[in-house]
């Protein structure tokens, strides 16, 4: 049975907008008005700051179209947006997205993308407010810009760690990127032989989901206000450990100390590890999208950290002499270097 497909001609923008915008229902106090006009209007709670980020994605360089199905990319491109709202320790308010697409989108497509979004937008309990449709002639782009608020005093930057700080991540690492070598290896299998199925089980699920369908860690963002926490400098995991590592080194001007035997890695991701031939310690300082919070809190926060789920410390800020290592299990230590993501 044919899928139905419906040319965007038939729809033209403004129809295109319109029907975007009837999928959407605004939740935040603060959205004055949203889709419609020339401009959105919001307000910022009394004393807070807003906070805005924005992330551009594009098709071939950021996802690949032949394993992302579309409603997850829409899910993602908001997640990994939020993921950086979340690191400045900010509470997600609102999102803009632009999308330029080409004749090879139909209108089906369109609504699966955007149901992505609609349910990103409803898990984080923020809203849609605006951004742009346009053409392209070189594959799908996608565009977020994501807005929060928080008090001033609670705003974390890159740049506030001191020697002696904990360093603490949340969640677990290099599981996205091995889900990544999961689908490439079954993309090129599929290229050689169509009628091949692919060699997927229980454990490649979880490795699967966590590169395809990103989380923010927004929840850490009402734990630390709970526990009346205020990292003293704070990142999500995009690049990779070891580049967020040395950008807040570099932010701080401080050395730091990592310890292999406290890197969470999940017993899955080892065995995906030895599976491609790599080490499990490599993905994890260097695989990056694992969007997980990357933070440092003085030592007098211990007790208070140790309450928080889902939280590892995994090293020590030192001073900027003492440099920048990974500790291994034998005693002896190693340079951190940034092998993640480069753009140029």
């Amino acid at each position: 049975m044919t899928e139905k497909r419906t040319e965007l001609s038939t729809l033209g923008e403004f129809g295109l907008i319109e029907r975007i915008a009837e999928k959407f229902v605004n939740i935040q106090s603060g959205t004055k008005l949203g889709i419609g006009d020339d401009a959105a209007l919001i307000s910022v709670p009394s004393g807070e700051q807003l906070v805005v980020s924005t992330d551009l994605l594009a098709e071939g360089i950021h996802f690949d179209l032949s394993f992302t199905p579309l409603h997850l990319l829409g899910y993602k491109a908001v997640a990994v947006n939020l993921s950086d709202i979340a690191a400045m320790n900010a509470v997600p308010r609102q999102i803009l997205v632009s999308v330029a697409l080409s004749n090879r989108f139909s209108l089906e497509a369109i609504d699966a993308l955007y149901d992505g979004i609609k349910q990103a937008c409803k898990e984080y309990n923020v809203d849609l407010i605006g951004g742009d449709t346009t053409s392209s002639r070189s594959g799908l782009v996608l565009s977020v810009t994501a807005l929060g608020t928080q008090m001033p005093d609670r705003i974390v930057k890159r740049s506030g760690a001191k020697n002696g700080d904990l360093v603490c991540v949340t969640g677990d690492l290099g599981a996205a990127y091995l889900g990544l070598q999961i689908l490439s290896r079954e993309k090129k299998v599929f290229e050689v032989d169509p009628d091949m199925q692919p060699e997927l089980n229980e454990d490649h699920t979880y490795l699967i989901q966590r590169q395809l369908k990103a989380e923010a860690r927004t929840d850490l963002v009402y734990e630390f206000a709970e526990k009346n926490i205020v990292p003293t400098a704070m990142m999500d995991v995009s690049d990779g450990l070891a580049s967020e590592l040395l950008h807040i080194c570099k932010q701080s001007n401080v050395g730091v100390h990592i310890f292999q035997d406290k890197l969470p890695i999940e017993n899955v991701t080892r065995l995906a590890a030895s599976e491609f031939g790599l080490s499990p310690v490599t993905c994890a300082m260097n695989g990056g999208e694992d969007y997980e919070l990357l933070f440092t809190v003085k030592q007098e926060d211990y007790d208070n950290v140790m309450k928080l789920e889902d939280v590892s410390i995994i090293g020590v800020i030192r001073d900027a002499s003492a440099g920048k290592k990974l500790v291994l299990n034998s005693g002896q230590s190693v340079e951190i270097t940034a092998q993640g993501w480069q753009h140029f």
